[in-house]
């Protein structure tokens, strides 16, 4: 491969200065090429995108920032930060005119699902699609293992919030990597280590379960999700880890409902299923967007 080819794939790390605070960035991509924001989850970071992003980044522009409080982005002290999903969707918001980015796709997984689709809501004319890998928008999808999370919204003690310390410990994080994956010799101990090491820093502890708390108010917001679905009918690819112990195979099949056109795929594995198969969601995402992003454009 050349070596203009390959600077195009190479992923550079960055930051950029959002309403005061730090952001950082993994892109790669040509720039003038169709973009993807890459939205990561609990309790990650921009770093489970490693493996997908140069499998992209010789047609597409990617990019993939760390929410506040998560990975190498600042994590301000929560009396000068409110951590909800609002706020982290309008600091990603701000990131994305910080940057230069005029439209994009989005690819969604767990609570980037909420902050992508408020992004969506605020400005559907930006969304060129969107690509949800375990990302939840429907009741369905919600599996039992969400029930102490939603005791503590109906009942937000210090009692129930203690209780939810317990996915914070280290041996959570890494069942929740190897949870529902056929080979879990193909999951990187660096990732969930890595993870484990930046919750464990001094006050992320009260971020996560603050976020927590306000999780509630993603699932208010799923009737909303639901009718942008239905009335803006953006590309949707659900690409889904079939043994996620969180969020359930009916929550992607659920994206039919009020998007006919959308396209779901299951594989073999878990919550983190660019783990285990980021060749096959890579493959297809390039399929799906070749297809649908280029008729979009033409009938545009």
């Amino acid at each position: 491969m050349k070596a203009l080819e390959l600077s195009h794939i190479t992923t550079r790390y960055q930051q950029a200065t959002v309403d005061g605070f730090k952001i950082f960035y993994r892109e790669a991509g040509r720039k003038s090429a169709p973009t993807i924001l890459l939205l990561h989850g609990f309790p990650t970071s921009s770093h489970m995108f490693r493996n997908l992003m140069p499998a992209l980044a010789d047609l597409y522009h990617v990019v993939a920032p760390d929410l506040p409080g998560f990975g190498f982005s600042d994590a301000p002290d929560r009396k000068r930060f409110r951590y909800t999903f609002e706020n982290l969707a309008k600091i990603i918001n701000l990131f994305t005119e910080t940057i230069g980015l005029k439209n994009y796709a989005i690819y969604v997984f767990d609570y980037g699902a909420p902050v992508g689709l408020r992004l969506a809501l605020a400005h559907p004319e930006r969304i060129t699609a969107i690509i949800s890998q375990n990302g939840n928008a429907y009741e369905e999808g919600l599996s039992q293992g969400w029930n102490p999370i939603q005791k503590y919204w109906k009942d937000p003690t210090p009692e129930n919030r203690a209780a939810l310390r317990e996915f914070l410990t280290p041996e959570a994080t890494k069942w929740q990597y190897l949870h529902g994956v056929q080979d879990t010799t193909l999951v990187a101990p660096e990732a969930y280590e890595l993870d484990s090491a930046l919750l464990a820093r001094p006050g992320n502890d009260e971020i996560q379960l603050d976020l927590f708390l306000d999780y509630a108010s993603n699932v208010a917001l799923y009737p909303k999700f639901q009718e942008y679905f239905r009335t803006k009918v953006p590309p949707m690819l659900a690409v889904w880890g079939k043994s996620d112990p969180f969020f359930l195979p009916p929550g992607a099949e659920a994206f039919k409902r009020d998007n006919p056109g959308a396209e779901v795929r299951f594989y073999d594995t878990g919550h983190f299923a660019l783990e285990t198969h980021h060749q096959e969601i890579a493959g297809a995402i390039r399929d799906f967007l070749g297809r649908k992003v280029a008729t979009q454009a033409q009938v545009a």
